[in-house]
């Protein structure tokens, strides 16, 4: 018999529940595909109508998101009263938006970067997967691994 507490199981979080913890963070972290590697990026986001959208300058970023490959954002957070944590990961596609009444509407957002500069560029990333889940932050004295028994053994 052991003493070790019981793990809680993580929570699935529905659609509904995903967007609304999206609507409640501004960052994630934007998953890109540029050349000849992975790379991440953090954003700045709204969301609008099921969709992601971020602004951002001529670069990587911009050229990696609207490239031929599909892109990720993960966003999360933790209620540190209740040591409650939440992750959501949407999984798509992007497209420019270029139409003047799309920027328009987009700007209407209020969507403002953290970084100063041209920031001209406005990505859609629309969702082809959604997931997320939730889950209560666990304890640091509670955590172990096999290696924990072994550095115990060699300072007895």
């Amino acid at each position: 018999m052991t003493n070790k507490p019981a793990i809680p199981e993580a929570e699935n979080l529905d659609i509904k529940q995903c967007w609304e913890l999206l609507r409640s963070v501004s960052v994630g972290r934007l998953a890109v595909w540029a050349g000849d590697h992975p790379d991440i990026f953090p954003i700045n986001y709204k969301v609008d109508h099921g969709t992601l959208v971020f602004r951002t300058g001529e670069g990587t970023k911009l050229h990696a998101a609207l490239g031929a490959t599909p892109v990720a954002v993960e966003a999360d957070g933790v209620d540190s009263g209740s040591g409650i944590a939440w992750s959501v990961v949407i999984k798509g596609t992007t497209e420019s938006i270029k139409l003047t009444q799309d920027v328009l509407d987009t700007v209407g957002l209020l969507l403002f970067p953290w970084q100063a500069g041209r920031k001209d560029h406005f990505v859609r990333i629309v969702p082809t997967s959604m997931t997320g889940r939730r889950f209560k932050v666990t304890p640091p004295l509670t955590w172990w691994s096999p290696l924990d028994d072994a550095t115990r053994a060699g300072l007895e």
